[in-house]
């Protein structure tokens, strides 16, 4: 069978720069005399089911690259996960369509598909070159440094950390920030880069590397609160009891025990803040949620991340086109910062999660240590926002103004 027809799709959710390697493949893949059609599947796994393909050979290269530069995924995306009958059906539709080359952008269960697509192809004597393109914003896919989607996710995080601390400032309380990330906790360690001030927040980071004890957390929420009048808290969604027991489990079932019915629905955000309310006692506490907007905020891209995961995409086309090979594309630092391209086998990915690296994490939940912050920066790109207090020039109280009696004093006003 001639090697001419190739295919582009992904697993999972879009990122602020998955439209870069789709673009990657797509104008590398041009490059090649061997390539007479590029086809990308829409939303998915589920597309390639679906036959619903777009042609993306004749596309301009004009609105390829304004393409490339717009946060999501142009060919949408999907939550199924194919399992060893799902990525038959995959296969028979590549068969049918006569495709010589699959290129699939996603994380580690992505790894897994195109494993289990490769192994078919080659059991039935099918010509399929099966190439995997990280893509998360988890940061959690083995034998990579960090994975493309992540920088622009951390860089949000960031960003929303810096903003989370200087509105504390002006309102003192307590914030519970909760951040993605269910295995590794990358992206709640990145709100540390939001600190520039020694006493900023986040002043607790809790991550899914280390067990969450409740009691724990609260003494230790008190004690920041009692030092500094406010306390601001980075959680991973992930955090865990030492039994690896989800926290939101935990929660449900003290209440179950204090008051003898399941407790209301709730984020984890909003449980942890109901129990910093009726345990410490004190009244200002919110709990946040950041949700999807961080995996592709328009506005808050590193150009570090979309340089690499563009990069990504073409090094895939030319393992795949020039070294008819099937394997995982792979990230590597080198120096200070700098990157090169691997491609590792399949297997090495597929299936394995990479957590963060204990000389990244502090000895306890006030933070990250400078080895992270020296991994991360560099990923964040340029052009970060920076933020300036007034210098504490306080005016001297005079002794003659006395402070009013009770009976004097006039009732405050409240304002919104």
């Amino acid at each position: 069978m001639s090697y001419n027809k190739i295919l582009v799709s992904l697993g999972g959710g879009p990122t602020a720069v998955i439209n870069q390697s789709i673009v990657g493949v797509v104008l590398e893949a041009r490059k090649c005399h061997q390539i007479d059609q590029i086809y990308g599947s829409m939303r998915g796994a589920r597309g390639i089911i679906d036959e619903d393909f777009s042609d993306l050979t004749s596309e301009t290269r004009q609105n390829l690259e304004l393409v490339a530069n717009t946060p999501s995924s142009a060919l949408g995306a999907t939550r199924d996960r194919p399992d060893h009958k799902y990525c038959m059906e995959m296969l028979r539709v590549i068969k049918a369509h006569e495709i010589g080359g699959f290129y699939y952008i996603g994380g580690n269960e992505s790894t897994e598909t195109v494993e289990i697509i490769a192994r078919e192809a080659r059991r039935t004597n099918y010509d399929l070159c099966c190439i995997h393109i990280p893509k998360t914003i988890d940061n959690d896919i083995a034998c990579n440094d960090h994975t493309p989607g992540f920088p622009s996710a951390a860089r949000f995080v960031a960003q929303a950390f810096m903003s989370v601390n200087l509105e504390s400032r002006a309102l003192p309380g307590v914030r519970l920030v909760v951040v993605m990330g269910r295995n590794a906790g990358f992206l709640t360690a990145a709100s540390a880069l939001g600190k520039k001030y020694p006493d900023d927040g986040p002043h607790l980071i809790y991550l899914p590397e280390r067990p969450f004890v409740l009691d724990d957390f609260l003494a230790e929420v008190r004690s920041i609160h009692a030092e500094k009048g406010r306390c601001v808290v980075a959680i991973s969604e992930g955090i865990r009891d030492a039994a690896g027991r989800s926290i939101v489990e935990d929660l449900a079932a003290r209440a179950v025990a204090a008051g003898g019915h399941p407790a209301a629905p709730g984020t984890l955000a909003d449980l942890l803040a109901h129990e910093v309310r009726s345990q410490l006692g004190i009244a200002e506490v919110s709990g946040l949620t950041l949700g999807y907007a961080q995996r592709s905020f328009v506005g808050c891209v590193s150009d570090v991340d979309q340089h690499e995961a563009r990069e990504v995409g073409e090094k895939a086309v030319q393992y795949g086109v020039r070294g008819r090979l099937d394997g995982s594309v792979t990230i590597r630092r080198r120096g200070f910062y700098s990157v090169d391209y691997g491609l590792v086998p399949l297997a090495d990915v597929g299936g394995r999660t990479r957590t963060m690296d204990d000389a990244f994490i502090a000895p306890s939940n006030t933070g990250v240590t400078d080895a992270f912050r020296f991994y991360l920066r560099p990923l964040l790109g340029s052009g970060m926002p920076d933020m300036y207090l007034l210098r504490p020039n306080r005016v001297p109280k005079r002794e003659a103004a006395a402070a009013p009696t009770q009976d004097t004093a006039p009732a405050p006003r409240l304002c919104s």
